[in-house]
């Protein structure tokens, strides 16, 4: 969301980004107006719950770690009212969405992962949800009425009502904007589909990375050029849990004979007395490192998966919740990876994955593939454009 905002001023919109004041430094730094949703002391608070990472209770703690800004979000919108403006907002834009239901204002859903788009024709991965089509689609209408609209709907229905705006259901079609829903990637990675919400607007990955216009710092550029190209292992930006992960990597590494790269904000989940051949950076722009690697081991955010895309590189994907595991199934679709399971990711099975995947030529051309597709590098241009088609279409 922040390249796409970046894109949208450099091409002369008036644009304000709304986020936790975590990130205001990030912002402020790509010459955005910033406005606070949250403290930094929230923000801490939400990552450091390990229900963010369990595949059936985080719903329930990110809707209850974002409603308190929700309020705070429809007054942002509300104060800029008028007939120019556009609010951009995720899936959980709730705030925004209610401030298009009373006050008229236009709003775009942005989706950068097909996992929230429901589909009966194709329904995405979730952990627990298999068997046929027709199976799915009833396990997932029974979760709907069952577990996501009792966590969203009496709050959510509560304060609407103070707004003298009608009640809501059925949420993750709720959360589609009736204005238009843009999807940030592209067909080939998931096509859209008969029942998919309209009017859809298609992009492709906007590949963009804080910081990716400048040279590695000298410690990275150092260790790249020591040796072998390494294999790089994260759990995620926010994952405040990933010791078990780290332990596993560094221990594939020593079993393969292979050097490595840990990313993590979060020091104290690295290991000890790590091997010369295994090194720890806090953050490395991906678009920058991950062509100089052989392999890319993650959580299966959306992100890294198509990250490692562009780099042309394998990759391996430990889903925990949320997207991760649409993600990896789509990965292991286009032959360009593989996934395990938290409690099958240990050294040992990891190293024999990886030994896989980095031995297959199959594998190798597949990714080469991949890489040609979005070596262009446009999808935050194309976004932008169909945001000001839609803008247009709608003035005239």
């Amino acid at each position: 969301m922040l390249g796409l905002a970046v894109e949208l001023r450099r091409r002369g919109h008036d644009v304000t980004f709304a986020t936790s004041d975590h990130f205001e430094k990030t912002i402020q730094e790509c010459g955005l107006p910033f406005e606070s949703l949250g403290t930094k002391e929230d923000f801490a608070a939400a990552i450091a719950n390990p229900d963010l990472w369990h595949p059936r209770r985080a719903f329930r703690h990110i809707f209850n770690s974002f409603w308190p800004a929700l309020r705070q979000q429809y007054q942002i919108h509300a104060d800029r009212a008028s007939r120019e403006t556009i609010g951009i907002t995720n899936c959980f834009g709730f705030g925004a969405l209610t401030a298009q239901d009373k006050l008229g204002i236009r709003v775009i859903t942005v989706h950068l992962q097909p996992a929230v788009i429901w589909s009966d024709h194709e329904p995405p991965k979730f952990a627990g949800l298999v068997g046929p089509r027709w199976l799915k689609s009833w396990v997932y209408r029974l979760g709907e009425r069952l577990a996501i609209d009792p966590i969203v709907c009496p709050l959510l229905n509560n304060w609407r009502a103070e707004l003298n705006l009608p009640p809501v259901k059925k949420i993750t079609r709720w959360w589609n904007s009736p204005y238009g829903v843009l999807c940030l990637f592209p067909d080939w990675f998931a096509p859209p589909q008969p029942d998919w919400p309209t009017p859809l607007m298609q992009a492709d990955f906007p590949l963009w990375n804080h910081r990716s216009g400048e040279p590695l710092a000298g410690d990275v550029e150092a260790f790249l050029q020591a040796g072998t190209p390494p294999i790089v292992f994260t759990p995620g930006s926010t994952n405040v849990h990933g010791e078990a992960f780290f332990a596993a990597a560094v221990e594939a590494c020593r079993l393969l004979n292979r050097r490595g790269i840990l990313l993590t904000q979060f020091a104290d989940q690295i290991p000890r007395n790590l091997p010369g051949t295994v090194a720890h950076f806090r953050y490395v722009p991906l678009d920058n490192l991950l062509p100089r690697t052989a392999a890319f081991v993650h959580h299966g955010g959306v992100g890294s998966t198509s990250q490692a895309m562009l780099a042309g590189i394998p990759q391996i994907v430990m889903p925990l919740a949320h997207d991760q595991f649409d993600n990896a199934a789509r990965i292991i679709r286009l032959g360009i990876g593989g996934s395990l399971p938290p409690r099958k990711f240990t050294g040992g099975r990891l190293a024999e994955k990886l030994d896989q995947l980095l031995s297959s030529p199959t594998i190798a051309s597949n990714c080469r593939d991949i890489a040609q597709r979005l070596a262009a590098r446009n999808g935050l241009s194309l976004a932008d454009d169909a945001i000001e088609d839609r803008i247009d279409r709608q003035s005239n």
